[in-house]
């Protein structure tokens, strides 16, 4: 039998309608919600053929153990992953755009990492499993339907793996507030992975010691450094802006 998770706000039910509608057992809506939004909803639930049950608020609030549903909970089966790391970097057809992330443990960032990976199209995220945070309800509402489009890789020693990586030609770039080379100043047109600290901590000093080369985001501001989810949108965008120039 499949495992089977729970998906939680309009953003998470949406994108797997769209993309794994087979995938979702039971839809829980609130039965007294018939605005537009939740109407465009169960019309999609319908075209699918998904069972709906219309229940109040409390029983929602029971089924998720929270308040955060916007009205709305899935029963779903896991979106099966891809089932290793290395079978996964061996069907890419173009140059690898990965994003590791060493010590993210709050599934917020997690889940708004792999809404902005998603978006800029990266292939893969990569966490170490002792500091990482798993794929849950709260990480799936918060990535926005990206759990599902996003492998999510976790791995046993990251130093390790950042050498595979480097054995297949893929340049590690890690982030530290004190790299002299600036984002801006780097190259990132290849094969990449670009990784990614705990905030206040940043990475851990082996993972450092791994990196090919270091980088910081030039802050102008008064503020010292961004949130972990916002650092990787502006690193994976000027890699993404950096190949789409050299393809001119």
């Amino acid at each position: 039998m499949s495992k089977s998770t729970l998906l939680f706000g309009f953003h998470a039910v949406r994108s797997r309608l769209r993309g794994a509608a087979d995938t979702i057992q039971t839809l829980y809506v609130e039965s007294f919600r018939k605005d537009r939004r939740m109407l465009d909803l169960l019309k999609m639930a319908k075209e699918c053929k998904i069972n709906v049950h219309e229940v109040d608020s409390v029983r929602l609030d029971r089924i998720c153990g929270h308040t955060r549903h916007q009205g709305v909970v899935a029963q779903a089966s896991v979106v099966l992953q891809p089932r290793s790391l290395d079978d996964y970097l061996d069907t890419l057809q173009t140059a690898a755009l990965l994003l590791i992330l060493d010590g993210i443990t709050d599934p917020h960032n997690l889940g708004a990492c792999l809404r902005v990976a998603d978006g800029a199209g990266a292939h893969a995220i990569i966490a170490p499993k002792d500091r990482s945070c798993g794929i849950n309800a709260t990480v799936a509402k918060v990535a926005s339907g990206a759990v599902d489009s996003t492998p999510y890789f976790t791995v046993t020693n990251l130093a390790r793996t950042i050498g595979e990586l480097q054995e297949r030609n893929i340049w590690i770039v890690g982030t530290a507030d004190d790299a002299e080379q600036s984002l801006h100043e780097a190259q990132l047109q290849g094969p990449l992975a670009i990784v990614l600290g705990a905030e206040g901590q940043g990475m851990r000093r082996l993972t450092r010691e791994r990196c090919d080369t270091l980088i910081h985001i030039p802050m102008y501001g008064s503020v010292e450094s961004l949130n972990v989810s916002v650092a990787a949108g502006v690193c994976l965008y000027e890699a993404v802006r950096q190949r789409s120039v050299s393809s001119l």
